[in-house]
């Protein structure tokens, strides 16, 4: 079996980490007991190029249940939790791409190490497996059946691909899927970024002013944990909408270049390019703490910020200075990646639970529907949705109503109104 990780020495912790998630896992726990009876991906090669992480270790578990060969890459060079990707490949015999820290060009070599494999279902966490055979491996990306997509920023990349006419073949957004982006991207990117920021520069929160860039589902869950934790938060937005959200939500609301200002942390989750730009740069005062927890290293503009120091220099592990002329000091979490996966472990595995639920069921419905469907992104059934949340619910032990027969009756007629 071909692999390329750090040390497969480290096996043996991953493995209890391994399981030290799976007992937060009911759901994909669920699934993988039904895959193992019915085998619904037998035969099937898959390829993903997600996080790896201890969550992601317990869905390659039950897509190989199912009956897949499945093969992994990492979906950001600084993810990857090396004793994970050992415990993978020497207890589970899944072959993994990927280590922690990897050049870019060791990133796209293990991307290429899984499209070799030529997968027949795709799994993607920003869609650079799926890029990738589109840019480079246009005739194997005919040939592959459908996939999937976990995060907003991928279905975003994969909805204008679509839009070119240029996508060619099923895709389906988990990341849309309600059980997916309410509770893994608000809750979720809520906690782990906070988590990562607080490892990184073990700084006190609380008394700060924290400013958080974008008020999608990501935004809304590190704003309330900002606060939660003391803050006084500021939210930056684009989205009329989403800003009088905010608002009404009890955030100021102001333009990153008068936030930039009095900020002590700054932290971006917006999915575009230089949210945080040079004049920011010029305006903050010294100590301020950068960093970014969506899902690609462009938000915060590294390039024109290198530019503007006088020098450099790493603080503490994935923390580095740079001297402005004056003297003022910024610091930057991450190299401007994921702060929730470089120097933390990611979302908690109790919303991974319902997030690779949807991951897995998901493979699973694409295989069934794929002679059906055309080369376009699609959203996850409803009826998938409701049952990953009601098997999340039995597993919390909460027990919700039912509707009788005589209120769904009324729900589903327009005869019956005010009396």
């Amino acid at each position: 079996m071909k692999y390329d990780i750090a040390d497969i020495r480290l096996a043996a912790k991953g493995r209890t980490r391994i399981e030290w998630a799976e007992r937060d896992m009911p759901v994909l726990r669920e699934v993988r007991a039904r895959f193992k009876k019915e085998k619904p991906l037998r035969g099937v090669t898959l390829g993903a190029c997600l996080h790896v992480t201890t969550e992601t270790a317990n869905l390659m578990r039950t897509l190989k249940e199912g009956g897949a060969k499945v093969l992994l890459c990492a979906s950001n060079p600084l993810s990857t939790q090396d004793d994970v990707a050992a415990s993978l490949v020497k207890d589970f015999a899944v072959p993994v791409f990927a280590i922690k820290g990897e050049a870019s060009k060791t990133y796209f070599k293990h991307i290429n190490a899984v499209l070799d494999a030529k997968p027949d279902i795709t799994m993607d966490d920003g869609a650079d497996l799926v890029s990738e055979l589109h840019k480079n491996r246009a005739a194997q990306a005919r040939e592959v059946i459908a996939g999937t997509e976990e995060t907003t920023t991928g279905v975003i990349r994969l909805r204008a691909l679509a839009k070119a006419g240029k996508l060619k073949f099923p895709i389906l957004a988990v990341n849309d899927a309600m059980t997916k982006h309410f509770f893994d991207n608000r809750y979720g990117t809520g906690q782990s970024t906070i988590d990562g920021i607080i490892r990184a520069t073990n700084r006190l929160i609380a008394g700060s002013t924290f400013v958080v860039a974008g008020y999608g589902w990501c935004g809304r869950g590190l704003a309330s944990r900002a606060r939660g934790l003391g803050a006084s938060v500021i939210v930056t937005e684009v989205d009329p909408v989403k800003a009088l959200e905010a608002v009404m939500d009890g955030f100021a609301v102001m333009p990153m270049r008068e936030a930039a200002r009095v900020a002590d942390f700054i932290c971006t989750v917006t999915g575009d390019i230089n949210v945080v730009d040079g004049e920011d740069f010029a305006v903050m005062k010294d100590g301020c703490v950068i960093a970014n927890s969506g899902h690609f290293d462009v938000e915060i503009n590294l390039k024109e910020l290198r530019r503007l120091a006088t020098s450099r220099r790493p603080m503490r592990d994935f923390v580095e200075e740079f001297t402005l002329k004056g003297g003022r000091k910024i610091y930057v979490l991450g190299e401007g990646r994921l702060i929730n996966l470089a120097s933390a472990e990611g979302h908690p595995a109790s919303v991974m639970d319902m997030s690779f639920a949807n991951q897995a069921l998901g493979a699973e419905y694409m295989l069934k529907n794929s002679k059906k469907l055309k080369p376009q992104v699609y959203v996850i059934p409803e009826a998938i949705d409701r049952d990953i949340a009601s098997l999340k619910l039995a597993a919390l032990g909460v027990k919700i109503d039912t509707l009788t027969p005589e209120q769904k009756k009324y729900l589903e007629s327009w005869e019956e109104g005010t009396a």
